[in-house]
């Protein structure tokens, strides 16, 4: 189901007016449809697995690297990274490479992200198509790191990340944050590693060794907990429910939506309600699935809909 890899066509980086540089590539067509990918975390980064979501005759493929990850720098920093200026990046982003309209997609976190500069900037957006729903709200965050969520699926994983029955998942990841903000650099990658080894276990329905050492690796960890637990201590700077109280905003530009049955970093009730919220919404429910891109299942059920996403902007080019 997926397309062959490809090399980038070219990188480069955006000087921001604050003192950030973001680096962004392009791949497939360059004179094709323009599809800005948001990677997740916040602290992951760009992926060449992502190229292979996109027919590259079809789309001119851009990811860019989020302030303080993947190859933008400063790497690992907090000033002026807030959700406002990674909003504010998109739409640099966007002006940098003359986009008019744009199919808006991402995972994880980058669905909150896509979702936030679509409800910011709607007429930019041509459709979405969004995967692994992050709602960004309290009750997730209760969801993934309190002792009444994910971790009773995985009670074991849970001990490894907190071996404390936790009600305040405020707390826990304020003491996180602490360590990752830390001089102790021995603590700091401790840390690190347990917090992303938590998520990495979980994302998935059957545990990839190879692919969870893959996401401690230093440089990966370091930046994913940092920003995490960054954003995620300061309710990832949004309002409560944001998202679900604009999405009138959003309400008639199309989405598809992909979710796995059985995401435990993400449940599904987020993309459920979404769906419900949102008029011109369609939701693929991924029954044999969990969080990861990486499944077969999702990344297939993704591909699958990026597909009928070309037919249905050709369609709407046609009626230009």
């Amino acid at each position: 189901m997926l397309y062959p890899q490809i090399k980038t066509n070219y990188n480069d980086f955006i000087k921001t007016e604050d003192g950030h540089k973001i680096y962004y590539e392009e791949s497939g067509n360059a004179n094709g449809y323009p599809v800005i990918y948001c990677h997740g975390g916040p602290g992951g980064g760009s992926s060449p697995f992502v190229r292979r979501l996109f027919d590259p005759e079809y789309y001119r493929i851009i990811q860019f690297d989020q302030r303080g990850c993947g190859l933008s720098e400063p790497f690992m920093s907090l000033h002026n990274n807030t959700t406002a200026h990674l909003i504010n990046d998109i739409e640099l982003l966007r002006k940098q490479l003359s986009i008019s309209k744009m199919l808006l997609a991402g995972g994880s976190w980058g669905t909150t992200l896509a979702l936030l500069y679509g409800q910011q900037y709607p007429q930019h957006v041509a459709a979405f198509l969004l995967r692994g729903i992050f709602l960004a709200r309290q009750q997730d965050l209760f969801w993934l790191y309190s002792s009444h969520g994910a971790a009773r699926l995985f009670s074991d994983y849970y001990r490894d990340f907190n071996p404390h029955p936790c009600d305040d998942p405020e707390q826990l990841i304020n003491t996180y944050y602490r360590r990752l903000t830390s001089d102790n650099e021995l603590d700091k990658l401790s840390a690190a590693r347990n917090w992303c080894q938590w998520e990495s276990r979980i994302s998935v329905l059957h545990a990839d060794h190879t692919k969870i050492e893959e996401d401690l690796n230093p440089h990966h960890a370091l930046a994913m907990a940092l920003l995490e637990s960054h954003y995620f201590s300061h309710s990832s700077f949004i309002k409560e429910n944001q998202i679900i109280a604009n999405i009138d905003k959003i309400k008639d530009i199309p989405a598809t939506i992909i979710h796995g049955r059985y995401d435990s970093v993400c449940d599904f009730s987020q993309a459920d309600l979404l769906n419900q919220s949102w008029p011109a919404s369609a939701l693929i429910c991924v029954g044999s699935a969990g969080h990861s891109l990486k499944e077969k299942a999702i990344s297939e059920a993704f591909c699958k809909a990026s597909n009928s996403m070309a037919v249905f902007l050709k369609g709407q080019k046609s009626k230009l």
